[in-house]
């Protein structure tokens, strides 16, 4: 056989079924176990920037304001990671509309950014 496969672990032959990718149980169950492990550090260091993010946002909106329009820097000097983000979507005037949980901001070209509170959540930080 020219073509032999080989276990997406340890490389070995693999012999058997035509659609089979490990050469044994052993080598199946640990490379899940490799697989988990990469995907929860990744999820773990997500889950800390965008809770991180969101207090940002807030710190910088206040308690009450709905909407303001603030220089990129201040955020910046936070150390908010604008990479970090819960979803986006383009507005009516082509500018991407980025969203951090309950609140949404617009970066524009002259380096500032307007945020706004968005949902029926603002009575939920009343109490900071």
């Amino acid at each position: 056989m020219a073509d032999q496969r080989q276990c997406r672990l340890c490389k070995q032959p693999i012999s058997g079924r035509a659609d089979k990718i490990f050469c044994s149980a052993t080598c199946k169950s640990q490379y899940h176990i490799k697989l988990n492990k990469v995907t929860m550090n990744a999820s773990e260091r997500i889950d800390k920037i965008l809770p991180r993010n969101r207090s940002i946002m807030l710190e910088v909106m206040g308690k009450s304001s709905t909407q303001k329009k603030v220089v990129k820097a201040i955020l910046d000097s936070k150390k908010f990671h604008f990479g970090y983000i819960t979803h986006y979507h383009l507005n009516s005037q082509n500018k991407m509309v980025h969203y951090l949980y309950d609140f949404s901001y617009i970066v524009f070209s002259d380096q500032e950014v307007l945020i706004k509170r968005i949902g029926n959540l603002l009575n939920s930080d009343k109490s900071i």
